[in-house]
């Protein structure tokens, strides 16, 4: 009775999640593998085709520079951070507002973007009345996969921030001092010490990036009104097209694509975070 009373304030978790992931999920592998006629493989195989592949091709890539970017400048944000004074305004101001921006999406960060770089917007306005300078001679970009790598970018540096920030806290003043000590440099030690203990938190960070901006959706919805460059619009204009009706499960087998991907991303993470909490711990 005892155990079971401990364990009754885990119910409202557990049921969290069998209902937003266990049963999602499921409905995505059974429904990738069911057509009109029960078991099918249809829908499996049917993600072999050209404009399906061209889709994830471009997420991927999406998703990979950005992370790429994201983290190299939320690395050095987070340097910057971690040198400070403890517990001073400066973190306090900085970490505050990554936790907020790290979590700015979707429609609201879509509009924002279309206020300030659109095709009327105020920076794009000024540029052209008082410069000279049209953002935009060379084609509406905000609307492709090149506005969606600047918009994404702007969310993927503050999570960088956030989920880098405790290894370098992680590392101990007194590993420099006995570099120093030693004889070596500063190079010795970002090459020798620091880097080393960095690299699993710096490369896990990145791939959670990359699961980031793989899996996200409403940013892209909200900015890209016509097309589906991108996994997830594909997704979205197969369950809703009603030029093409009867893909819903050809949108539940991209689904299943992307959970594969992000699977895979999130095990390597995981590794890797193991890596990092045994050095840095």
């Amino acid at each position: 009775m005892r155990a079971a009373a401990r364990l009754l304030g885990t119910v409202p978790f557990f049921a969290y999640v069998v209902i937003f992931l266990v049963i999602p999920t499921l409905v995505v592998v059974i429904g990738a593998f069911t057509g009109d006629g029960g078991f099918t493989l249809d829908n499996v195989t049917a993600l072999g085709d050209s404009y399906i592949l061209e889709a994830f091709g471009r997420s991927i890539l999406l998703s990979a520079v950005t992370a790429i970017i994201g983290a190299v400048l939320g690395a050095v944000l987070a340097y910057v951070i971690a040198t400070a004074k403890p517990g001073g305004p400066l973190r306090r101001l900085v970490t505050s507002a990554a936790g907020v921006l790290a979590q700015f999406g979707g429609v609201t960060l879509a509009f924002a973007f279309l206020a300030t770089i659109g095709l009327s917007g105020f920076v794009t306005v000024f540029l052209r009345d008082h410069l000279g300078t049209d953002i935009y001679s060379g084609g509406v970009w905000l609307f492709e996969l090149p506005g969606l790598m600047l918009v994404y970018t702007y969310f993927q540096i503050p999570l960088m921030v956030i989920v880098f920030l405790p290894a370098l806290d992680g590392i101990k003043p007194q590993w420099r001092e006995a570099t120093e000590s030693l004889g070596g440099s500063t190079w010795h030690y970002w090459t020798r010490v620091a880097g080393p203990l960095l690299a699993p938190a710096f490369l896990g960070s990145t791939l959670l990036l990359f699961a980031n901006a793989f899996s996200a959706y409403a940013t892209a919805a909200a900015l890209v009104s016509q097309g589906a460059p991108i996994v997830p619009l594909q997704i979205r204009s197969a369950l809703t097209s009603e030029v093409v009706l009867g893909q819903q499960n050809l949108g539940k087998a991209m689904a299943l694509g992307m959970v594969v991907v992000v699977a895979v991303v999130m095990t390597l993470y995981a590794v890797l975070q193991k890596r990092t909490a045994r050095w840095l711990g």
